[in-house]
């Protein structure tokens, strides 16, 4: 440790300009072998202490980078100034633990790959939150730093706003409750650990998010047979269900409740405008042929809706999905003037069914209709109404209906005769299994309340 003092005493006070001129000189030299081994010998602290990462440390290797002035993480190598490192070190021991488990979770989380469309400062904010709750609810005595004990009151406290201490999560609420300039600055000496130069820059990423889902979903399943005295951590199993989640077009998905309808309009493909002219022209007002008024095409004209109204589904975002579901259908070209939409809202028991046939009936809906039930979830009393209602003849030709649920309930057995999608608010790997027959969607409440359509 007394070589290690004296080196970095030393740098610090020559300041790295004289390194710069200076070439590649001897104090740097020992500086980065030094600075090469505390990060070997952090990589095997995690390894020894955390086996289920092995997968993920092996696709994050770190190297010096002199000049750096900090660290910073490419998908494939973790780069960072070994002057810099080394002056952390000597503040907090534990330091290159932390950082290197710091970057090797926002790969994990593939947080660089993420930043398309989000405000670069909330983001990153977010991100750092997210993974610095991961680690601190490991407990790793070979991580831990001197800021512990007020960072984990801040993420206590935001875990009670936020809900969840995803990056997603936190990301959403910093967009609803901005941060002051000072609170801001808390958060990055709380959090903050390395430099995300490379995810502003796509092609400096020499690592896919593919790839690196791979090792998340590697992780993911190590995780179960993980053992020991301690257990991993909440934060760690849903940031790693977030990034692992599948995400599907939702408004693709939605095609599949199409039905054929005849459509009055005129056929363009079968009007042929030659002989209609020619007839017009010779004969004054008798043209040769007619249009065909109508064509058949596929359009969306019946569906059901069914909302989960149990204690764990909330109004406001309830009301968002099928906000977002109707706004989608509508604002496509597959979508009849005349609907049979209908919106069924059931706990463990029935709860109402609001039919919607115009733009109207659905806005009135939308202003004046409130959830009803709350109480335990199963799915089977909607299916059995809503194959009563097509026995009855309410329905020509229902297609589909969609399910806003957290998951947790009975599902029916047998499989209707019409497409089912159980849309789920977030991931969660302990939810029973959606029957085979069913298509399972996953969605977060920022895709929900987007406003694409």
């Amino acid at each position: 440790m007394e070589s290690l003092k004296s080196v970095s005493e030393a740098l610090h006070n020559k300041g790295r300009e004289g390194a710069e001129h200076g070439g590649k000189s001897e104090k740097l030299e020992k500086a980065s072998l030094l600075a090469d081994r505390v990060m070997k010998l952090a990589r095997d602290n995690i390894l020894v202490n955390l086996r289920f990462l092995d997968v993920a440390l092996s696709g994050l290797s770190a190297e010096t980078r002199p000049g750096l002035d900090g660290a910073a993480a490419d998908g494939k190598l973790l780069c960072y100034d070994p002057v810099w490192l080394l002056l952390q070190y000597k503040l907090e021991p534990h330091y290159p633990v932390r950082l290197y488990l710091h970057s090797l979770f926002h790969c994990v989380f593939y947080h660089g790959f993420q930043c398309k469309e989000r405000e670069e400062e909330l983001w990153d904010l977010a991100a750092d939150a997210a993974v610095e709750s991961v680690i601190l609810e490991l407990d790793l005595h070979m991580a831990a730093l001197g800021t512990d004990a007020e960072a984990r009151n801040k993420l206590y406290y935001l875990k009670q706003d936020a809900g969840m201490l995803t990056a997603e999560r936190i990301y959403r609420y910093l967009k609803h409750n901005p941060v002051t300039p000072g609170e801001k600055a808390q958060w990055q000496r709380l959090f903050c650990r390395d430099k995300h130069i490379y995810w502003r820059q796509p092609e400096e990423l020499v690592v896919t998010d593919a790839q690196w889902k791979k090792i998340s979903e590697r992780i993911k399943a190590d995780l179960k047979s993980f053992s020991g005295d301690r257990n991993p951590s909440e934060s760690l199993e849903k940031n790693l269900a977030e990034a692992t989640r599948d995400r599907y077009d939702y408004a693709d998905l939605l095609r599949r409740f199409t039905v054929m309808g005849e459509e009055l309009q005129v056929n363009e493909e079968e009007f042929d405008y030659i002989y209609y002219t020619y007839g017009l022209s010779s004969y004054g007002n008798m043209p040769l042929i007619e249009p065909l008024e109508y064509k058949d095409r596929k359009k969306v004209k019946e569906f059901v809706i069914a909302i989960d109204t149990s204690a764990s589904c909330r109004g406001e975002l309830v009301k968002e999905f099928i906000r977002k579901t109707y706004s989608i259908l509508k604002g496509t070209e597959y979508f009849f003037q005349k609907i049979n939409v209908h919106i069924v809202q059931c706990d463990s028991e029935l709860q109402s069914d609001t039919k919607i046939t115009c733009e109207k009936d659905f806005e009135e809906f939308m202003r004046n209709g409130r959830l009803k039930g709350f109480g335990s979830t199963d799915f089977r009393p909607v299916f059995e109404y809503v194959d009563r209602l097509a026995e009855t003849g309410e329905f020509e030709n229902l297609k589909g209906l969609i399910y806003f649920t957290d998951g947790y309930g009975i599902y029916p057995t047998q499989m209707p005769s019409y497409d089912t999608i159980f849309a789920f608010l977030e991931e969660d790997y302990r939810r029973p299994e959606v029957p085979p027959w069913a298509i399972r969607v996953v969605l977060s409440e920022e895709e929900i309340e987007q406003d694409e359509y």
